[in-house]
């Protein structure tokens, strides 16, 4: 790498990082926060799921739009409006307000997300160095869920869960004064319309399918306002799909959309990120609720998935080398980490599980990185610069609504499981069926997914160069 290309690469590091402490940083600190602002038990959620709608919503829309009007300008552009939104968030007295700011997070994270990336993989051709670059992204963006993790305790018990907002002010300064001395952003592309009706149907559509996913975790898949929020989600995004096939300049060309290595390996990535996040969550129920560590113990456990998660992403564009490409990358990832996922099914209520339950976690989430970094230079390559904007929109997009949908799915699986295994045990036991159900699902579900893609995307070199 150039001196620049390093410190271009710092800058962009330093941004996933921030954005990923963002997102976890404030779930650990949900209860508090309830507590403190007068929140009504049923609506504590939307601290967290407010976010993910804005994030998982957006992110194809600013993809887009990144590439129309320059990546750095929309990437500077999200950085205000998260120090903006963190200050306003930091200083609120009262539930609706507090939500307007995650929301504003949201769509700052909309925003930059895709707009970084862009600029990453625009600062290093395909090849090598682009690889060693986006595996490091991979790392940060794990390690900063792991890392906010257990900041969210130490400053929610030390100071106040008003510096889960107040960390990211002078961390966005910061990223904002560098960013235009070190990222070359250009001026997008002239002649280019925004598709209106698209960008439209497919923010909705997007917004209304996770909020009915964030539902099914909290009231069933039964409810009425799951159901609702299902079917609008599923009717919009047909629309979305009828429309750009009629507009003259799509959001998303279908001819992008039909390339195997964006189709598949996009599949992959929501795989990868719907079991990582979920198995978090159900480790927390489980070192929790089970073997009975405290809040602030559970997030120092996590230390040891932060630390697979920073070694996965800094071995994995070797492994890309040794595998002969991204794709068996992507699989060889997916399966490993389903299986060491999997394998969970058979903690015990015990405390003598916590070794082998955190050096599984450990394997899986090494692995998971490994298949984020797959994933990424799977759809993200054979793509020119000014397509890349859209490019990693659609990985952005599969990213946050992996995020999202995953917790709910999983949750949902663990709680009827449980519910059902109450009337005869201990609510101890009972709540151990239900998370031990529920990761093996998890790990079935994402191994699965790993050999489908497997099926259909690693081919021999001289037939999938034609895909």
């Amino acid at each position: 790498m150039t001196q620049r290309q390093l410190l271009a690469l710092v800058l962009l590091l330093g941004t996933q990082f921030t954005l990923a402490v963002d997102f976890s940083i404030m779930n650990v600190a949900v209860p508090v926060i309830g507590s403190d602002l007068g929140f009504a038990t049923d609506n504590l959620q939307w601290i967290a799921t407010s976010f993910a709608l804005a994030a998982a919503g957006l992110s194809l829309l600013f993809g887009r739009i990144a590439d129309m009007a320059g990546a750095r300008r929309i990437y500077l552009g999200g950085l205000v409006l998260l120090i903006v939104a963190s200050l306003f968030g930091g200083f609120t007295d009262s539930p609706g307000p507090l939500i307007a700011a995650r929301v504003a997070q949201g769509l700052a994270t909309a925003m930059v997300t895709p707009a970084g990336l862009a600029l990453l993989t625009t600062t290093f051709p395909e090849g090598p160095l682009r690889d060693r670059a986006l595996g490091l992204n991979g790392a940060m963006l794990s390690a900063g869920f792991t890392c906010g993790a257990i900041m969210g305790g130490l400053l929610t018990d030390g100071l106040s869960w008003r510096w889960g907002f107040f960390i990211n002010v002078p961390i966005g300064v910061v990223l904002v004064v560098a960013a235009p001395f070190l990222l070359k952003g250009g001026g997008g592309r002239s002649g280019t319309k925004l598709d209106i009706p698209g960008a439209i149907t497919v923010s909705v559509g997007l917004i209304a399918f996770v909020y009915g996913v964030s539902e099914a975790g909290r009231k069933g898949w039964g409810d009425d306002t799951t159901l609702i929020g299902l079917a609008v989600g599923v009717v919009l995004l047909a629309v979305f799909g009828w429309v750009e096939l009629h507009v003259a300049q799509p959001l998303a060309p279908l001819r992008v959309l039909r390339l195997r290595s964006v189709s598949w390996g996009n599949l992959g990535g929501v795989a990868t990120f719907i079991g990582f996040t979920a198995m978090i969550f159900l480790l927390t129920l489980y070192l929790q609720v089970v073997l009975g560590y405290s809040p602030m113990a559970t997030g120092f456990t996590f230390g040891a998935l932060g630390i697979g998660a920073f070694l996965g992403g800094i071995t994995a564009p070797r492994w890309i080398g040794v595998l002969g490409g991204s794709r068996p990358l992507l699989v060889a990832g997916l399966v490993a980490q389903g299986v060491t996922v999997g394998v969970l099914f058979l903690a015990g209520p015990d405390r003598g599980w916590l070794v082998p339950v955190l050096t599984l976690a450990f394997l899986s989430s090494y692995a998971h990185v490994a298949a984020i970094v797959g994933f990424l230079v799977t759809a993200t390559s054979g793509l020119p610069n000014e397509e890349q904007g859209l490019a990693t929109g659609i990985t952005t997009l599969t990213q946050q609504v992996g995020i999202a949908v995953g917790i709910p799915i999983m949750s949902a699986i663990a709680t009827a499981r449980t519910r059902s295994e109450s009337a005869g045990h201990s609510l101890k036991d009972a709540t151990l069926s239900g998370i031990t159900t529920a990761i093996l699902v998890n790990g079935i579900v994402v191994a699965a997914v790993g050999l489908l893609v497997a099926a259909m995307l690693v081919r021999p070199r001289a037939t999938s160069a034609a895909t």
